[in-house]
């Protein structure tokens, strides 16, 4: 016993140096994500085009922002997207997560099928719908079925919906991939307690699955929710926050006042507003977790 109790305190480092271990990660850590986010803050009490020289004005670019009355449009369909895409993206995942979670070889195939999307680049996902939802060349045309012949792209109600079809078609296989992990680590036990008191396979679901699931969820969300602020390129490509403004998004909203306006000020408001505001959902969450967010899913079991 004595032994075994050395040799696994001494493949342990000692205390003293797993701060210095951690050293590097939190040099990267502030050197892309810490120094970058003060750069943007500071950036954001001033007045640049992004060549010429950069000038302090004070809460210029701030009162420029929040004056104007396309940003609370901004933000309402920025948080609308991001809810939609939530409904339908958790049920779907945790579903296809569980499904997963399987032990018949055919579902593991079925796994790496799922993952696909997820392996596509945004931009090229976005062209490849766009071409496909062409009303007069896309799969419509050529299917010849007059209800895909729709301008889904032109109407702020269809592009709206188109958005949120193509958001949660390439981000459904990453979440039951984390939905299926959480899963696999539900006791069996439960399980088989459930069969023995006569609980079918939709009671053991609701009564079991879910419960246990609740951190998976809560882990999930804060990636889907805090993901969901930064959707640019897709929109971009995919309707260019048209028609109108049906689709414009806060990151889209920074990107055309910085890049297409000239007014980095105002771009770099923006994206501490998107900071902020992703920061305020991710405590949200944790918070709605309960304070022990840590805690095992083998709760339960015993």
């Amino acid at each position: 016993m004595s032994t075994l109790t050395a040799e696994r305190s001494g493949s342990r480092p000692p205390r003293s140096i797993l701060p210095w271990l951690a050293t590097p990660a939190l040099l990267l850590f502030a050197g892309f994500a810490v120094v970058p986010l003060v750069g943007v803050f500071a950036l954001s009490f001033t007045t640049w085009d992004g060549i010429g020289s950069i000038r302090a004005t004070g809460l210029t670019s701030w009162r420029a922002v929040l004056t104007d009355p396309g940003l609370p449009h901004a933000l309402w369909v920025t948080f609308l997207v991001m809810a939609v895409s939530w409904a339908v993206q958790t049920p779907l995942s945790i579903l296809l997560g569980t499904f997963l979670a399987g032990r018949q070889r055919y579902r593991a195939v079925l796994g790496v099928v799922y993952f696909v999307p997820l392996m596509l680049s945004s931009a090229a996902i976005a062209i490849a719908y766009k071409a496909l939802l062409d009303p007069n060349f896309g799969m419509g045309a050529g299917l010849n079925v007059e209800a895909l012949s729709q301008d889904w792209l032109g109407q702020p109600g269809l592009a709206f919906g188109v958005v949120v079809f193509v958001v949660s078609w390439q981000f459904v296989p990453f979440h039951s991939l984390i939905y299926q992990g959480g899963v696999q680590q539900i006791p069996k036990s439960l399980y088989e307690a459930a069969e023995l008191d006569g609980a079918g396979r939709v009671r053991q679901f609701f009564s079991i699955t879910l419960p246990q699931l609740k951190y998976t969820i809560i882990t999930s969300s804060t990636l889907m929710v805090v993901g969901s602020l930064t959707f640019f390129d897709l929109i971009f490509v995919l309707t260019e926050g048209g028609p109108g403004d049906a689709t414009r998004v806060l990151a889209l909203d920074m990107y055309k006042r910085g890049f297409q306006a000239s007014l980095m000020g105002p771009a770099s408001a923006i994206a501490v507003i998107l900071v902020l505001v992703g920061l305020a959902l991710a405590l949200l969450l944790r918070r709605l977790g309960g304070r022990d967010a840590g805690a095992s899913q083998l709760e339960g079991a015993s």
